[in-house]
């Protein structure tokens, strides 16, 4: 059998756990990602001169955010399988696999929100304020509004970063693209299949980013 025959005989079920890997990586970036968008924000608001300082909130998500983000996601997914039973009823599979990405990407892109909107013109939140602008309403009408551009290019970042982690959701018995290249590719020594796999992450990767980068200029240009 020709590399090609292999090839084409491998694609109906690279192309099934392509749609697995990007259904889990949709599922726990709506859930991560309006985690990660309010965890950021509170630490954004929070800060010390924020618009709504509360040192002892601040230092609290900080010290969350700070003590789980830098955790290897291999750790992360073994060591919260206990919680993961609680929640969604099983501490294997792609639920448990859901559950795990969403809580690591909370506190990945919770860094990311800030640093984003710690860019924002502090002149244009200090415009709104002495116009009597609540609070809330300045993050709703001015921060979040500016930060946009940078914020969908940080989202873009993490949504490549959830592509990588699922490719560790083998270990809980997830499924998905990059658990199937490590399964059938590596284990077995197969070439044909890890670098297929490789090769259709890519090309995934290579479409997200450049979407991404097209909606984050059209913003930037309003």
């Amino acid at each position: 059998m020709t590399i090609i025959d292999q090839i084409t005989e491998l694609m109906p079920t690279l192309l099934e756990q392509t749609g697995i890997m990007l259904w889990i990586v949709a599922l726990a970036l709506v859930f991560g990602g309006i985690c990660g968008l309010i965890l950021g924000l509170l630490l954004y608001v929070t800060r010390k001169g924020g618009i709504m300082q509360q040192t002892a909130v601040f230092w609290i998500i900080n010290i969350l955010v700070n003590t789980f983000r830098p955790v290897p996601f291999i750790i992360f997914i073994a060591a919260i399988q206990p919680l993961a039973r609680q929640v969604v009823g099983t501490g294997i599979g792609s639920d448990a696999v859901v559950f795990g990405i969403s809580i690591a990407a909370s506190f990945f892109i919770a860094r990311l929100v800030e640093q984003n909107l710690m860019a924002v013109d502090p002149g244009v939140i200090e415009a709104a304020r002495a116009m009597g602008a609540s609070p809330w309403r300045i993050v709703r009408t001015v921060i979040l509004p500016e930060a946009l551009g940078p914020l969908v290019l940080g989202y873009t970042f993490a949504i490549v970063a959830l592509i990588d982690m699922s490719a560790v959701a083998g270990i809980i018995g997830g499924e998905g693209l990059g658990n199937y290249a490590v399964s059938y590719g590596y284990r077995q020594f197969d070439p044909v299949v890890t670098w297929t796999a490789l090769f259709i992450i890519v090309i995934v990767v290579q479409v997200i980013q450049a979407l991404g980068n097209i909606l984050a200029r059209k913003i930037l240009r309003r």
